[in-house]
């Protein structure tokens, strides 16, 4: 996905979907005394089991990939080795200004999609959104599949490499508009993602929207970095008191995340046991409650990769955490019957079982001066440095 697009999709991810509830398929609570299904603890147990399950995927491969992105960030955006030809591929660094900005843009877009929920109609509003987020789940799907498509292709295989190029203007004065390259490899990956899109589209079956979800996620926590431990911080912070506002003190939250039917939050159906593939009584868990807690896990796996060790602890912890966050907001959401912003009890436990782990290991002080530079500060950098040796 490029930058643009993964701006795109994050922002109704926060706005919509940070929130842990159970809804049936038309949005009304399935937790409610007076629900017509009540859930079997069997199916409320696996479906409960297979949104932590769900979650934990994206952020653990995502960290993993992000590790790959942030080398090849370094070597440089063209490298072809590493499998990033193009701009739109490497990662985007979120900045302490980035981070403290994007809980009010994010409570912006929600109060705007409230609106537009109120006034519009909400069928003609889901279709133009499933559109845009066929596209989106399109691209995000297969650049989620293609390091999978390279190990699963034999080396036999005829790999041609294609390139899409518009360019404005003529002779000198001729600018490039697009060019993107890519291969055989990725058009199978593109013809994949779009079946799985139209499926989505004409049905909206809940496994085509977690597919979609999970890429979305996945190329969320492979591709939006945090610049240091600070910035994870305050982008935490910032989301915890957002997050908490808009579902406790006001109905917005959840009047979207029920009205909004785009591919931002996995579901899993609690009568699956009782209905198979057409159940529709569902546990939902936002995409937002992975994504932002996801990026800053991995921006300490890239730390423990920093330190030159074969451990992985503050990887391991801040997982660990994730998992007890999330249990403990399933448990008092199922203990007190009403939705919880999952952020809640997501933040205080990521930030603080590294922070724990790093006072107990003499390390923190050097936990919150890793940063990591942006390719165009690096090259700002070096030219600074040849400025200077020419001066002398």
């Amino acid at each position: 996905m490029s930058e643009a697009e993964l701006v795109q999709a994050s922002a109704p991810e926060a706005a919509a979907a940070a929130i842990l509830n159970a809804t049936d398929s038309n949005g009304t609570e399935a937790l409610n005394a007076t629900a017509k299904f009540v859930a079997s603890p069997e199916g409320t147990a696996l479906a409960y089991g297979s949104l932590v399950f769900m979650a934990l995927l994206p952020i653990f491969f995502g960290a993993l990939r992000s590790v790959t992105c942030s080398k090849s960030k370094e070597l440089g955006e063209n490298d072809y080795d590493s499998g990033f030809r193009n701009a739109s591929d490497m990662p985007e660094t979120i900045t302490s200004r980035d981070a403290a900005r994007f809980p009010i843009i994010a409570s912006c877009t929600l109060f705007g999609l409230y609106l537009f929920f109120k006034v519009f109609s909400q069928e003609y509003i889901n279709m133009l959104l499933s559109v845009y987020f066929f596209g989106l789940g399109v691209l995000a799907l297969s650049h989620t599949m293609s390091p999978l498509m390279s190990r699963i292709f034999p080396h036999s295989f005829s790999n041609k490499q294609y390139q899409l190029l518009f360019t404005q203007g003529a002779e000198e004065s001729k600018e490039e508009i697009v060019n993107y390259e890519f291969d055989t490899k990725n058009l199978v990956c593109l013809v994949i993602s779009s079946l799985v899109g139209v499926w989505y589209l004409l049905k909206k079956h809940w496994i085509a929207n977690n597919v979609f979800g999970l890429a979305f996620a996945l190329n969320g926590v492979e591709l939006l970095h945090l610049n240091n431990v600070s910035t994870g911080c305050i982008l935490l912070g910032g989301l915890f008191v957002y997050d908490v506002f808009w579902v406790f003190g006001t109905n917005v939250m959840v009047t979207v995340a029920k009205s909004f039917e785009a591919p931002i939050k996995l579901v899993f159906p609690q009568d699956l046991l009782e209905r198979g593939l057409d159940a529709s009584n569902f546990a939902m868990l936002g995409l937002g409650d992975i994504v932002i807690p996801g990026i800053f896990i991995a921006l300490l796996l890239r730390f423990d990769v920093s330190l030159k060790r074969n451990s992985r602890t503050y990887f391991y912890s801040s997982f660990l955490a994730y998992i007890f966050g999330l249990g403990l907001t399933i448990f008092v959401m199922h203990t007190f019957k009403h939705a919880q912003p999952a952020l809640l009890y997501l933040v205080p436990a990521c930030i603080g079982f590294p922070v724990i782990v790093a006072l107990i290991r003499g390390e923190f002080t050097e936990l919150f001066s890793y940063e990591e530079t942006p390719p165009e500060d690096t090259e700002a950098k070096e030219d600074d440095s040849e400025s200077e040796k020419k001066d002398q």
